[in-house]
């Protein structure tokens, strides 16, 4: 069982909360038009009759003309509510009788259809309700049969709900100023217990948390997380908020704190056997969050090279990267990098490198390879010019060095 609602086109918003006061499933179908489910509705306002005088007298408390049809099925409701003044109940079985009257410009078509119907002298839902199924399908399309089962009051189509847009916040008003910060964590630890109810009520988590505090002296301090991955544990969200207000935190007392949450529909993960079992997100996002605390915000993620030549120039992306298949590594030896490099001296017979000496190295060369001469960003102000030889030691170790602006220094090892 349906219901529609028919008023004016500018009442859209209007028709729409009215409708949402009935049921939770309430369709917009045109400006002026608004349709709900109705099933259920007779345990609270008794027969079909009752439920449409019930939504009549509620439009009229908020000041709606709007005229009210209940039927078995969507269209037919749509189409009396919007066709006929005041109440209107359909029974089953006499749609096409209580729809006959009706004029076919109602219906959703084009206008060139509906001249084609006019010039046969069909301007009525009688009229095309009439006419046989199989001539309008050969003379008018699949179109001319849709338009024949509206007319007859038989359309079956589903109702297509609003989705009204999800918001998950909570707003709390402190009855003091609260300067410290524990006293703090036990509010916010009590609101991200609700706001993780609520996405869970919708098997939603959140992916990022926007807190802004009101201050006592005027002005707000507004804080944002946002993590790599979709949360839903209330323990991680309180200790990164706890964390973060530690590094950030609020320049005077908090009179009001809200807190909201962006949601998004959780992980799925499903690891192969052969493949290493990767640290929990939510750990792995706390432990990140206790380094940045250490050593400070831009020493903590993951590394990217810069768009330069210049040997070793990268910067720190703020989270590592998501991993992505890719074509296999080629076999080389890996150069582990030493940071910062170290200051060397190196002897030189014939311009070749014969013993390297620094902290920790100390040796004759017994092979060597290079100079490769490098140089880059002669155009600006700090420009870079070295030439660079790997070196194997009396030690059995290999080692890069590199030689810039007659200086040498030791670039990392090779494993």
């Amino acid at each position: 069982m349906f219901a529609a609602i028919h008023g004016a086109p500018g009442d859209a918003e209007k028709l729409l909360r009215l409708a949402q006061e009935f049921s939770p499933r309430v369709e917009q179908t045109a400006a002026d038009t608004v349709a709900l489910d109705a099933e259920g509705l007779e345990r609270i306002h008794g027969l079909p009759q009752q439920i449409a005088a019930a939504i009549a007298r509620r439009a009229a408390d908020c000041g709606l003309k709007a005229g009210v049809a209940i039927a078995a099925n969507l269209d037919a409701a749509v189409y009396a509510a919007r066709g006929f003044a005041g109440v209107n109940v359909i029974p089953y079985g006499d749609e096409t009788k209580y729809l006959g009257s009706l004029p076919l410009t109602l219906l959703d078509t084009t206008p060139e259809m509906l001249e084609t119907l006019d010039r046969w002298g069909i301007r009525r839902f009688r009229d095309l309700a009439a006419l046989p199924e199989l001539g309008l399908a050969e003379r008018l399309g699949p179109e001319g049969l849709r338009l024949h089962k509206l007319a007859s009051g038989a359309g079956g189509r589903p109702l297509a709900p609003v989705e009204e847009p999800l918001h998950f916040a909570e707003d709390v008003e402190l009855e003091y100023p609260v300067e410290l910060l524990d006293p703090l964590l036990f509010v916010l630890s009590r609101m991200l217990s609700s706001l993780r109810a609520s996405l869970a009520a919708r098997g939603l988590a959140a992916i990022e948390l926007r807190l802004r505090l009101k201050l006592e002296r005027g002005g707000e301090h507004a804080r944002t997380l946002r993590f790599p991955v979709p949360m839903l544990d209330t323990k991680a969200f309180l200790k990164l908020l706890q964390l973060d207000l530690s590094a950030h935190p609020p320049p005077a007392p908090v009179v009001r704190v809200w807190l909201a949450a962006e949601h998004a529909k959780p992980r799925a993960a499903q690891t192969g056997l052969f493949i290493p079992i990767a640290p929990e997100p939510e750990k792995l996002e706390l432990t990140l969050a206790r380094l940045r605390a250490l050593v400070g915000e831009g020493n903590v993620g993951s590394p990217e090279l810069l768009d330069t030549h210049r040997p070793g120039a990268f910067q720190m992306l703020p989270r590592p990267l998501a991993s992505s298949p890719g074509r296999p590594l080629a076999r080389s030896l890996p150069l582990r990098a030493i940071r910062p490099t170290r200051t060397a001296r190196v002897q030189m017979a014939s311009g070749q490198p014969v013993h390297v000496q620094a902290e920790g190295v100390r040796g004759h060369v017994v092979a060597s390879a290079g100079p490769w001469r490098t140089s880059g960003d002669w155009w600006t102000s700090d420009p870079w010019a070295r030439d660079e030889w790997d070196v194997a030691l009396s030690d059995g170790a290999l080692y890069r060095i590199y030689s810039e602006q007659g200086r040498w220094f030791v670039e990392g090892s090779y494993d």
